[in-house]
């Protein structure tokens, strides 16, 4: 019994030695015969691809001689310009004495003001609607792109396809680029968008330190002038006094007093909110801006694009690759139509669709 297992199980490793040496066989047969599909077809595949090749490489050549308004890939140039934004709003009450924030705030400015994201207002506004409005309406692109349907619609996307931006969290740096054919064009665009939203941030009073100081201004004036008035005032008193006008009166005392205390308070705010007036200038001259220009645009003498060189490559391989496919699908058909059993198949399949 045991010579007749030790033989069966001999015989077993035998089959699958032998299924296996017939399965590599079966493998190297079906290389061999992908190979000889390739060979039997290797003029239609160099044909295809020479054809596709040669198309491809007239028709950059055609596009490169066109004028750029005519040509149907023409060069592209972009152009960029870049800015700081500083996203921290100065506190500039901190760096001011009591005195001066408590005058402040009795003259109604207000100094505490927290953080502001002004690189999230910024991407906002260079992706809203008024900002490519506006470079449309500057450059009247209505007339240009000639949409006969939703023309606002269809003139603001063709323009976000151009004119984009980026916004870069480590360094600060915002950029607005654009792309276009005509340099000249993209460089006007570039620096009406920069100018733009430079006019937009300085509307919605970004800049605290800006804001505080006008406010700084504005206040001082107006306590400067109730000084010459209060001034004025109690010099018009005196004379009538000193002319004899007016009797001496305990109304007139009070008034006098009035005067004098009002005049002693406007001084004193006075003297305050220059010197908080005076520290936001030297403040202003150490700190940075939140909005600053770095580099504007200048008219490139690059092309940014297209890449006729890839162009050209991409279309012959895929020329090479579609002409291959198309090698092993006419083989397919041919073995299937020499195939008795296949066509059978099929012409049942046929009659039952009929």
């Amino acid at each position: 019994m045991q010579i007749d297992d030790e033989l069966n199980e001999t015989g077993n490793n035998l089959d699958i030695n032998q299924k296996d040496t017939s399965s590599k066989k079966n493998d190297e047969i079906s290389l061999i015969d992908l190979f000889a599909v390739l060979l039997k077809r290797k003029w239609m595949i160099f044909i295809i691809t020479m054809i596709a090749a040669v198309f491809i490489f007239v028709f950059s050549i055609i596009s490169l001689i066109l004028p750029a308004d005519k040509s149907f890939l023409p060069n592209e140039y972009t152009v960029t310009a870049n800015m700081l934004i500083k996203d921290s709003s100065n506190a500039n009450a901190s760096s001011m004495s009591g005195a001066a924030s408590a005058a402040a705030s009795l003259m109604g400015i207000n100094l505490n003001s927290g953080a502001t994201s002004v690189s999230s207002l910024v991407v906002y506004l260079t992706s809203s609607n008024p900002f490519y409005d506006a470079i449309a309406q500057q450059f009247d692109l209505y007339t240009k792109y000639d949409f006969e349907k939703s023309p606002i619609a269809n003139t603001r996307k063709a323009l976000k396809k151009v004119v984009f931006t980026n916004y870069d969290e480590e360094s600060g740096v915002f950029s607005i680029s654009c792309k276009d054919i005509e340099p000249e064009f993209a460089v006007q665009v570039v620096n009406y968008g920069v100018d733009w939203l430079s006019n937009r941030l300085e509307e919605l009073c970004v800049d605290t330190n800006i804001i505080t100081k006008e406010n700084l201004e504005k206040n001082l004036d107006i306590s400067w002038n109730e000084i010459l008035k209060l001034t004025k005032e109690m010099t018009d008193l005196q004379d009538k006094v000193a002319q004899g006008q007016v009797v001496w009166t305990k109304d007139f005392t009070i008034e006098q007093n009035r005067i004098e205390l009002e005049l002693s308070a406007q001084k004193s705010v006075y003297t305050q909110l220059k010197s908080q007036l005076e520290l936001l200038k030297v403040n202003m001259q150490t700190e940075s801006p939140t909005f600053q220009i770095l580099e504007r645009p200048s008219i490139p003498d690059m092309k940014s694009g297209p890449s006729r060189g890839k162009l050209c490559i991409i279309v012959t391989f895929a020329a090479f690759f579609v002409s291959v496919f198309l090698a092993f699908l006419l083989n397919a058909i041919e073995n299937i139509k020499k195939d008795p059993e296949a066509m059978a198949k099929l012409s049942q399949g046929k009659k039952r669709i009929e």
